[in-house]
């Protein structure tokens, strides 16, 4: 399998303190990999690493086949790369179908002109493609949290991704809108989209990722498989040191 992103050597510092240091992996190309850990591990900082919200110490990311190290943010995104945040990122009072059409003018170059109608007709094909086109037009506010939260996806997904960062979706969300998120993710990602989750809900995880990259104390201690994730022992260790701490932690 090929790859469409890959780290060499990263490694971050907030005041003295090495908080990413020297993590090197690959994210296979139509993957859905996750990036997990315990609390502090460094997670959150390598996705803002990775998505150009903070420079990069040293160390190199490549994705879909260039340099991206040195890269604004908003050039990420037009290279192909979009992102969710922990914390939903809407605009609260616009509608559905204005949060969504907000994609197509992050994608956009700041000399090329939008049209609106076109925007709005490639929202409303991108919220029907995702389940939820009854949406459009209510106010994102009134919305329970777990639509919110896939209507965020939608969003990113209106930049036409090749890769998609995703920081903990399933946060905050039941057993239902869990599984409502990773039918959508799974459908997003047999569209050709490969995706990149920090995820801290371990059942969401094995039902949904193929590949698994482990973070603890800002270094990479695993690289594998869910199932192989569940038999290393440094991984073990960190997650409490026994066979089932990980299953248990969010059954």
């Amino acid at each position: 399998m090929s790859t469409v992103m890959q780290l060499e050597g990263v490694s971050k510092s907030f005041g003295g303190l090495k908080v990413i240091d020297e993590v090197s992996f690959s994210v296979p190309a139509g993957s859905r990999t996750a990036l997990i850990g315990p609390n502090g591990a460094g997670k959150s900082t390598l996705f803002n690493l990775i998505s150009g919200v903070y420079p990069i110490d040293s160390g190199r990311v490549s994705a879909l086949g260039q340099n991206i190290t040195n890269l604004s943010v908003a050039n990420r995104v037009r290279h192909g790369i979009a992102r969710s945040f922990q914390n939903i990122r809407l605009m609260p009072h616009l509608s559905t179908l204005e949060n969504v059409m907000l994609g197509e003018h992050h994608r956009s170059r700041p000399w090329e002109r939008v049209s609106s109608r076109k925007a709005s007709e490639r929202a409303r094909q991108t919220l029907e493609r995702a389940g939820l086109d009854t949406y459009p037009g209510q106010v994102v506010a009134d919305l329970p949290y777990g639509i919110q939260k896939r209507i965020e996806v939608v969003r990113a997904l209106m930049t036409e991704p090749k890769i998609l960062l995703l920081d903990e979706p399933a946060a905050g969300l039941n057993s239902v809108e869990t599984e409502e998120l990773r039918r959508l993710l799974q459908t997003v990602s047999e569209g050709g989209v490969t995706l990149l989750v920090v995820e801290h809900d371990m059942p969401f995880v094995r039902h949904l990722c193929n590949h698994v990259v482990v973070l603890n104390f800002g270094r990479k201690i695993f690289e594998g498989t869910p199932e192989a994730v569940k038999q290393d022992a440094a991984v073990l260790e960190a997650y409490l040191g026994s066979p089932d701490a990980m299953e248990r932690k969010h059954a």
